[in-house]
């Protein structure tokens, strides 16, 4: 059984920055790239960035590109999200994602889901 808990969601300021962590567990972490997607209230579940897992090549959207970085540690079976010069639209529930497919930003090509959690930014 695959676990993916997300961690390192809160308030901050706009211009501010957070990190977000996803520990994973369960099949081989590794192996596996990964995504961060978000949902803002009332909309729809956006892809925010994904990772290899082979190299570690990266995909952002443009509305983050610049702005956030996601990186991963297979060691600790960790991937992370920095985010850097948040604005006010950046507030959503952020979600880390697990898929079996090349570095995509479609949602279902991502098969497991962490819960979530919550990030805002006040203007």
């Amino acid at each position: 059984q695959v676990q993916l808990v997300e961690s390192g969601g809160g308030l901050v300021q706009a211009g501010g920055s957070l990190r977000l962590s996803c520990a994973a567990s369960g099949r081989t972490f590794s192996s596996y790239n990964m995504g961060w997607f978000r949902q803002a209230p009332g909309k729809e579940r956006d892809f925010v960035a994904a990772i290899t897992w082979r190299d570690g090549n990266t995909y952002y959207a443009d509305s983050v590109k610049g702005r956030f970085t996601i990186s991963r540690d297979n060691a600790k079976n960790t991937v992370y999200l920095q985010m850097n010069s948040l604005k006010p639209e950046d507030t959503a529930v952020y979600y880390c994602a697990r898929s079996p497919y090349g570095l995509t930003s479609r949602l279902d090509n991502y098969n497991y889901w962490g819960q979530g959690t919550q990030v805002t930014v006040s203007s």
